[in-house]
C-alpha cells in the first residue's frame, strides 16, 4: 500500500510518501515540501499546491492519502487560509479519485513515534533511526506528513483497528 501523507499550509505544505506492506514495516519513498514564497498571492499558492499534489500522485500512484484534520485557532484569517490550502489539496486528490482520511496531529504522532506531543525534531530522529537514513534527508516540515501516513498505515493494515480510520473525506 502506498500512502501520501500531507500536512497542509499555504506557504510550506509538507508531504511524505510511504510504502507499507504491514503495520510494523514501512519505507519512505519520498518526503519534502511544496514551498511558496511569501510574495506570491494566495491564488498562485493554491495553483502550485494543487499542481504539486498532482505531480506526487503521478510519480507515486498512492492508494490513499492522509491529511491533518483542521484545527480551530484564535485567528479566523489563518483558519480561512488553511482551509483554502486544504481545499486545493483535496480537489487535486478527488480529481484522481484518491481516498483521503483525516487524523489529528496528536493521533498521527502517537501512532508514528508513541508520543502525541512529539516535536518535529523528535519525529525526524525516530523516523531516521527506524529507517536507517540520515536525519538530514527528512525536512522538518515533512515530519507531520510522514507521521500522518504511518498513522493511516497502522490502522488500515490492522483489520481490528480499521474502524478507527473513519470514512474517507
Amino acid at each position: 500500500m502506498i500512502i501520501l501523507g500531507i500536512d497542509p499550509a499555504i506557504r510550506t505544505t509538507g508531504y511524505g510518501v510511504i510504502r507499507a506492506d504491514n503495520p510494523a514495516s514501512f519505507t519512505i519513498l519520498d518526503c519534502g515540501v511544496i514551498a511558496n514564497s511569501a510574495r506570491l498571492p494566495h491564488t498562485e499558492c493554491l495553483r502550485r499546491l494543487a499542481g504539486g499534489i498532482r505531480e506526487l500522485i503521478d510519480s507515486f500512484h498512492p492508494d490513499c492519502a492522509s491529511i491533518e484534520e483542521p484545527f480551530l485557532g484564535k485567528n479566523a484569517s489563518t483558519a480561512i487560509i488553511l482551509g483554502m490550502a486544504r481545499g486545493a489539496i483535496l480537489t487535486a486528490l478527488a480529481e484522481r479519485q484518491i481516498p483521503v482520511y483525516a487524523y489529528s496531529p496528536r493521533s498521527a504522532k502517537r501512532s508514528a513515534v508513541g508520543n502525541g506531543g512529539a516535536t518535529k525534531e523528535q519525529v525526524a530522529r525516530i523516523m531516521a533511526v527506524e529507517l536507517g537514513i540520515e536525519i538530514e534527508q527528512i525536512p522538518l516540515d515533512s515530519t507531520d506528513a510522514i507521521a500522518l501516513a504511518v498513522c493511516h498505515a497502522q490502522l488500515a493494515l490492522r483489520p481490528a483497528l480499521a474502524e478507527k480510520m473513519g470514512k474517507p473525506l
